[in-house]
């Protein structure tokens, strides 16, 4: 326990160490030119701040979690020959579980676009 924190303690400074190096030496010249949005040279029309729908942020999120689901399953499916039946079990109630988030997510709308 005492060496994962050892561990987890350097990690957090590397990280830290990292944004402070990186607040310093930075330049910090803001002019009109760098904070303008780029327009592949062409004279910008109009603000570049758009409002996205939250339901793009609602579909990203649903991405990602059956993004991880299926990183879970295909080290599962290429030792599942010696794994045996107890993992196929397992498997199957975390598969369940995440189809149950699915049909809440589909009945509650998240996944409808119009």
């Amino acid at each position: 326990m005492f060496e994962f924190l050892i561990y987890l303690s350097v990690g957090i400074l590397f990280v830290l160490a990292a944004f402070a190096a990186a607040f310093f030496l930075a330049p910090h010249r803001p002019g009109e030119k760098k904070l303008s949005p780029y327009e592949c040279g062409e004279e910008s029309v109009g603000t570049s701040w758009v409002q996205f729908n939250v339901r793009y942020y609602l579909i990203g999120l649903i991405f990602v979690i059956f993004d991880v689901e299926v990183i879970f399953l295909i080290p599962w499916a290429l030792a599942l020959k010696s794994l045996g039946a107890a993992a196929f079990v397992e498997m199957a109630v975390f598969i369940g579980v995440l189809l149950l988030g699915l049909a809440y997510a589909w009945r509650k709308g998240a996944l409808e676009w119009i």
